[in-house]
């Protein structure tokens, strides 16, 4: 069974960063594409950032340029590097593969970007 856990969450102020890490609590294959998601509560659950298994990226487009999306296949595990953060960057952020397994999902970690 697999489990993803995030870690690295925070308060932080406007133009700050954050890195995120996604580890994996179980045997996965690296042959996976991940990804980083983010909700909003009451909001749908929203693709931030995802990385092919030979290190292909793909953003949307409200973090392209401040956010980068890295992975360490021996570690099985994935980092989300988050510069320059928006109130608007406020969200849980949660880590799966792509597309995401409902059974896959952890507690996710919180990002709060506030002055």
């Amino acid at each position: 069974q697999v489990q993803f856990v995030e870690s690295g969450g925070g308060l932080v102020q406007p133009g700050g960063s954050l890195r995120l890490s996604c580890a994996a609590s179980g045997s996965i294959s690296s042959i996976y594409a991940r990804a980083w998601y983010r909700q909003v509560p009451g909001k749908k659950r929203e693709l931030v950032a995802m990385v092919t298994n030979d290190g292909n990226t793909n953003y949307v487009d409200s973090v392209k340029g401040r956010f980068t999306i890295s992975r360490d296949n021996a570690k099985n595990t994935v980092y989300l590097q988050m510069n320059s953060l928006k109130p608007e960057d406020t969200a849980d952020y949660y880590c799966n593969v792509f597309p995401y397994r409902n059974n896959y999902w952890g507690q996710g970690t919180q990002v709060t970007v506030s002055s």
